[in-house]
């Protein structure tokens, strides 16, 4: 099966699974950090997740938020949050989604990220552009982030870390959102909702298949700091492109 296609279908079927679940038991849990949610939902999307990647692509590696990892024998890697935005899936928030990555050689290939409640499916292919529902998105064309709309995202017990600049770009943005989904917030920079994100303790699982979507929309990725992007160095920054060096500079503040 194309990489693209197998992401797109399991996305969209662990979408729908999460989206009758609430119906069940919750049993939600917390992780190491305070805020870190986990439920009975995210552990089973996963698994059926990787079910299907391992036998679909048995020579791919597999990196799952929940535990999922598998080492695979080719140079393939399927990264996989099977609930991104798992506080607000368990408080009837629908701002939550699926976010599947293909990597091959080290670099993303394909993804999908499928918003259930919302109905919305985004999908990208290395160099053939980035979709909704089988649209083409494109980014915001606003050059200045006083005239922009922002997000970011924290955790509740590491508001400090970017608390400073999350005050500071709120006095000089038209207005900052706070979400709690990574791979929907890249999503909605793609498709021009809003015209640039940022946070700083990510995992590549939150990331791999948005910052390839905002790519191909046309947007512009980076790490915080206008460094290149590494998926697993946590810190991440992307926007419409011409926001990206005004950006860079209002983070670098302190």
């Amino acid at each position: 099966m194309d990489p693209l296609q197998c992401a797109i279908e399991t996305a969209t079927e662990a979408g729908r699974l999460l989206r009758e679940r609430p119906a069940l038991p919750l049993e939600i849990g917390e992780k190491s950090t305070r805020g870190d949610l986990v439920t009975a939902a995210d552990r089973e999307s996963e698994a059926f997740i990787v079910e299907r990647l391992r036998r679909e692509f048995p020579a791919s590696s597999i990196l799952g938020e929940e535990g999922a990892a598998h080492r695979g024998t080719s140079d393939e890697r399927w990264i996989v949050d099977p609930l991104d935005g798992t506080t607000n899936y368990a408080h009837g928030y629908p701002l939550y989604c699926v976010s599947i990555g293909y990597e091959r050689g080290g670099k993303m290939i394909a993804g999908a990220v499928y918003a259930p409640v919302l109905g919305e499916l985004y999908a990208a292919e290395r160099g053939a552009g980035a979709t909704c529902n089988g649209e083409r998105i494109r980014v915001s064309t606003i050059e200045n982030v006083r005239d922009s709309l922002l997000c970011t995202g924290f955790m509740p017990a590491k508001y400090e870390r970017n608390g400073a600049n999350f005050a500071r770009l709120s006095k000089v943005a038209q207005a900052v959102r706070r979400d709690g989904s990574a791979a929907l917030d890249l999503c909605f920079v793609g498709r021009g909702r809003f015209d640039a994100f940022w946070e700083l303790d990510l995992k590549a699982w939150d990331v791999a298949a948005g910052s390839l979507i905002v790519r191909e929309a046309g947007g512009s990725t980076t790490a915080v700091d206008g460094s290149p992007l590494v998926l697993d160095a946590g810190s991440i920054l992307v926007s419409n492109g011409s926001l990206q060096r005004e950006m860079i500079g209002l983070l670098a503040e302190r």
